[in-house]
């Protein structure tokens, strides 16, 4: 992490010297360079916005295990009641990031809301934590659920070699950072694919279900609350479970920038997102109690192939291809819009300069997509995922309930703010109490690992100062930077916004 290095342009006598704004020559046949406007475009309609937040959303947790809430309620009634009210908490969670998208019409999601409200020391450490651990380990996470599930056709009568997934899952992830390197508008027309099968897969769940309940199948739903002991302890951790799989709602706001008409289209994108998701998820659990009793959903691997199983005999062997597309779909969500955090991080001068470059014929942040993929590669291959994730799971909610408290704040400090879509104040402010609520729990139930989380987290602190506030590096290690910067532009094509060398 280093603050940015001067731009190499003709005035410093780089390989750029003579190309005009400081830019590579066109390789596009036929049109000078001086027509060719290296930006990032808007292409993200409301139809690619909806792709995004639902694709991102729903990944392999619905159809594999959605057993955490039922394990800590205790009870199919509780269990219900618990997805519904996580779905609504988490579309007040949307709301709030829908003012914040509007008024502040900047890409970085969390990084650029922190960095507005509370200043850059918060914002460098958030983005450090997502850049180092959090980031490579949920997509390697999300990335071997594609890769078990994609093989697991191919291996219905014996185990899947942990090898093979873990090869096949380091292709998935290639093929990911490729098509987010290569082009904006495939990646969200596949991003649009991806979610409608995701939907379909949902649908394929929920149609049985419907027809079950109505064949009379409701014995699951008697006395449907009996049973419950949901401990003080147990309810929190349900509502945490059903948090995180709700969790993605607010990666639309990472790519602002590109949003066509953003006034309208994000708050639009959110509300229709999160209504088809919460009414999803709660139609998916309410099908799968209509086959599965509570004691077989806890003690299943996957919860929807059992389903499928039971009720569509040889069709069953489509659910683990819908489930691989939708970790495929949720991977590429998630690529797309976090780069784009890396991209204004970069232009804020919190990461190296490269990041924030485009490349000059494709228009995509192409450094800011693949700076994940050798991450990615070393946990997928060497890091203890799951503990990554279990020490980092209450950063994402500190720093989100962060961020929606700084909506409150910004609301005193800046009130003559533009704001095209405005919350009423209770929503944030349960909201952010929720997720500060759901940290200090984490801290309580599980303080070695929280605490080894906090430990990393705090890391960035001593890091924004080496690397950011610190300005007097030896004059070597500037040149070796700028010397870095130079070749890197060259080998991958990439250039400075034109839209930043303006600013």
């Amino acid at each position: 992490m280093v603050r940015k290095a001067a731009v190499p342009t003709a005035s410093n006598g780089s390989y750029l010297q003579g190309q005009p704004n400081g830019r590579l020559p066109s390789l596009d046949s036929g049109q000078p360079a001086q027509e060719q406007k290296v930006v990032l475009k808007k292409k993200v309609t409301l139809l690619r916005g909806i792709s995004i937040i639902i694709g991102t959303i729903i990944g392999a947790g619905i159809f594999i295990s959605p057993k955490g809430i039922l394990k800590n309620t205790g009870s199919v009634g509780m269990s219900l009641t618990v997805w519904t009210v996580c779905g609504i908490l988490s579309l007040f969670g949307a709301l709030c990031y829908a003012e914040l998208g509007t008024c502040i019409k900047k890409s970085g999601g969390h990084y650029t809301y922190i960095l507005e409200a509370f200043g850059p020391l918060p914002a460098f450490v958030r983005v450090w934590v997502e850049l180092l651990i959090i980031r490579p380990a949920a997509t390697a996470v999300i990335s071997l659920a594609f890769g078990r599930y994609i093989l697991e056709p191919f291996f219905m009568q014996c185990e899947i070699p942990e090898l093979a997934i873990k090869l096949i899952t380091a292709v998935g992830i290639t093929l990911v950072m490729v098509l987010n390197s290569t082009s904006v508008s495939w990646s969200a027309r596949i991003q649009i694919f991806l979610t409608f099968c995701k939907l379909v897969a949902i649908l394929i769940i929920i149609v049985p279900g419907v027809i079950q309940l109505i064949k009379g199948e409701t014995r699951h739903f008697k006395n449907a609350f009996a049973g419950n002991d949901a401990s003080i302890m147990g309810l929190p951790l349900a509502f945490y479970s059903g948090m995180y799989a709700y969790s993605g709602w607010f990666y639309l706001n990472f790519v602002t920038e590109e949003v066509e008409n953003p006034e309208k289209n994000i708050p639009l994108a959110i509300c229709i997102s999160m209504i088809i998701v919460t009414v999803g998820y709660v139609l998916t659990n309410v099908a799968y109690f209509t086959t599965i009793s509570a004691g077989e959903l806890l003690l299943s691997k996957a919860v929807a192939v059992t389903f499928a199983e039971r009720l569509m005999g040889n069709f069953s062997l489509a659910v683990p291809v819908f489930v691989a597309l939708s970790c495929f779909g949720s991977m590429n969500g998630g690529i797309f819009a976090v780069s784009r955090m890396f991209f204004v991080a970069s232009r804020e001068g919190h990461l190296p300069e490269i990041l924030s470059m485009i490349h000059v014929r494709k228009h995509t942040p192409l450094p800011a997509v693949i700076v994940l993929h050798p991450l990615t590669m070393i946990m997928l291959f060497n890091g203890d995922l799951y503990s990554l994730l279990n020490f980092l799971s209450f950063a994402r909610w500190l720093f989100i309930g962060l961020v929606v408290a700084g909506l409150i704040y910004l609301r005193y400090k800046r009130p003559d703010m533009p704001r095209p879509f405005k919350v009423p104040l209770f929503i944030p402010a349960l909201f952010s109490f929720t997720c500060l609520f759901m940290v200090a729990l984490s801290l309580y139930s599980d303080p070695v690992n929280t605490g080894i989380g906090f430990a990393i987290t705090l890391t960035g602190v001593p890091a924004y100062y080496l690397f950011i506030v610190w300005d007097k590096k030896p004059k070597w290690f500037r040149k070796l930077l700028d010397n870095v910067t130079e070749t890197l532009q060259i080998l991958l094509e990439v250039v400075p916004s034109e839209e930043d060398q303006k600013s």
